[in-house]
């Protein structure tokens, strides 16, 4: 397949709202956390690209600033297709759990319909209830050109950047099953965003930190230098004789701090605040819990 590069012109790009339309753009701070921003009411301002969606290579500014109204996901259900999953993807984690190092990916999806935007409650249905609800900041991976089949060495030349997802869990009933999509999958199941940071920007994503906070209680704080395997190989891996067509998100595990790792176990209830970070520009990824 060709290796042509899918870098984007942008370094930060997030989806929004504003004058009863939806937007792609680039923050106007650079330095800005976006998601601490719209959680505090702070005012955001936008260069708007002209592009259909992010992935569209002619995306350009077309001089026009606008401020956001409402912060979306920067990849829309829409668009996503399936979510791409893999689990016990760090060493750390790994031993957390008193788990063997794998010798290959856990693969599992997520359904289009889980995705959420920044800044949303997640309605836990009762089936998610009951002690059992988790958090799981993940390092996202967004495919910027649609390929199938790539070798480590090409992989990266499809990646359009980097995002923060929370691979919300609901641990019960993951155990009662050998396969995660229910307890995994339930609706605004994998909120996402709140940037993406083109490769272009971070070219290595394995020198990005990442933490979870739960109602200002730090649970997570771990490393992407301790992944098991490399993005390239996780890339490699899931288009072993699967499209992966451009707009999909991976996620890729998550560090140790989960509730069901600690001592005693601890679980989300209604009402939690909960704040997955990613480091170098992707930013706070913010939700609230909601029992239904």
């Amino acid at each position: 397949m060709s290796s042509s590069s899918s870098s984007a012109s942008w370094q930060r790009l997030i989806r929004f709202e504003a004058k009863g339309a939806v937007h792609i753009g680039e923050p106007v701070d650079e330095r800005l956390d976006i998601g601490l921003a719209y959680e505090n009411k702070q005012k955001i301002e936008v260069h708007v690209l002209d592009g259909s969606c992010p992935w569209d290579p002619s995306a350009t500014r077309t001089g026009e600033v606008l401020t956001v109204e409402t912060l979306l996901s920067p990849i829309s259900a829409e668009t996503v297709g399936t979510v791409r999953c893999t689990g016990l993807s760090y060493r750390d984690h790994a031993e957390e759990m008193g788990l063997p190092i794998p010798e290959t990916p856990s693969v599992f999806t997520k359904p289009a319909q889980s995705l959420a935007d920044p800044g949303t409650s997640i309605p836990i249905p009762l089936a998610a209830q009951d002690e059992q609800l988790d958090y799981e900041v993940e390092l996202a991976i967004v495919i910027g050109k649609t390929c199938k089949g790539v070798s480590s060495e090409e992989a990266m030349n499809y990646v359009l950047g980097w995002t923060c997802a929370n691979d919300l869990t609901a641990r019960k009933q993951q155990k009662v099953t050998s396969q995660w999509v229910f307890a995994k999958g339930f609706d605004k199941f994998c909120p996402l965003g709140p940037c993406i940071v083109s490769t272009r920007a971070l070219p290595d994503p394995h020198i990005l930190a990442l933490k979870t906070h739960v109602n200002g209680d730090i649970k997570q704080d771990g490393s992407a230098s301790k992944m098991i395997w490399p993005i390239a190989h996780i890339i490699h891996h899931l288009s072993q004789g699967t499209t992966l067509p451009a707009g999909t998100v991976i996620i890729t595990g998550t560090p140790p701090g989960i509730g069901d790792g600690a001592t005693p176990r601890f679980w989300l209830k209604d009402g939690d605040d909960v704040r997955c970070f990613i480091s170098h520009g992707v930013g706070t990824l913010i939700n609230k819990i909601a029992y239904e």
